[in-house]
């Protein structure tokens, strides 16, 4: 019994110093990858790791002040989302972007996003409309003050909160896993002449169609939205042929 009883008054001291360790800043295995995972998918996504960049363990290890192992972990996750390529022999490098899977990926999501405007306008209340507005008048300032990377946050704000006034949050989820090399794609299609004006147009006839409570209206303006992906495809791999994968 004793012994139990010091057992028992040694939890909080080692609560305690568990909780030090996670504050230090030296996060356990596990924890470590996922963190790794989710900034490099972000550095992935957003192109500031560019195609064809090299990738090093052994640099990112020492940033975050881990061993290989977790980065190892991260690094093969996004290997197998197809945002890197490792070689044995010659190194770890950023994918290119595969030309094939952007229609499909842009045709998916398309077909989400239509149903989540659609169902928006048929449920937004008047303080959604608000939050809807006040994100699009973000996009609007972005715009003048020529800061895309604003820009673009707030255009996925839009479209995760479309998803939440239909009342289906979890669809934003489904888009996100599906449109990773998509977002690729976009970053390069924003500094093309009159894109973000014209992505400002397109949000705006989105959230006039809610505003109206008009379904089908609101439906197509996501299709006009998302369609003029599509048609950007070759203007932009012709501007950034390196960035492109062009394999079938």
């Amino acid at each position: 019994m004793p012994a139990a009883r010091a057992t028992k008054k040694t939890d909080p001291l080692v609560r305690r110093v568990a909780a030090g360790a996670r504050r230090s800043g030296r996060p356990r295995a596990a924890t470590a990858a996922s963190k790794i995972y989710k900034d490099l998918r972000v550095e992935l996504a957003s192109l500031q790791r560019r195609p064809g960049e090299v990738i090093s363990e052994a640099q990112i290890a020492l940033s975050y002040g881990v061993s290989r192992t977790p980065v190892r972990e991260a690094i093969l996750k996004l290997s197998d989302e197809g945002l890197l390529e490792i070689y044995p022999q010659s190194g770890i490098f950023v994918s290119r972007i595969p030309l094939a899977a952007l229609p499909e990926a842009i045709i998916i999501r398309k077909a989400l996003e239509e149903t989540t405007a659609r169902m928006a306008a048929e449920r937004a209340t008047p303080s959604q409309i608000l939050a809807l507005q006040s994100i699009l008048q973000r996009q609007r300032e972005a715009s003048a003050a020529g800061d895309s990377e604003t820009f673009h946050q707030a255009d996925e704000m839009f479209h995760a909160t479309v998803a939440d006034v239909a009342g289906y949050p979890g669809i934003w989820k489904y888009v996100q896993q599906v449109k990773v090399h998509v977002d690729r794609y976009r970053r390069l299609t924003l500094p093309q002449r009159g894109r973000i004006p014209k992505v400002i147009v397109e949000h705006e006839a989105i959230l006039t169609a809610i505003e109206a409570h008009d379904a089908e209206g609101a439906r197509r303006a996501m299709e006009t939205h998302l369609e003029n992906l599509l048609d950007n495809i070759s203007t932009t791999r012709h501007i950034n042929p390196e960035y492109f994968d062009e394999r079938s």
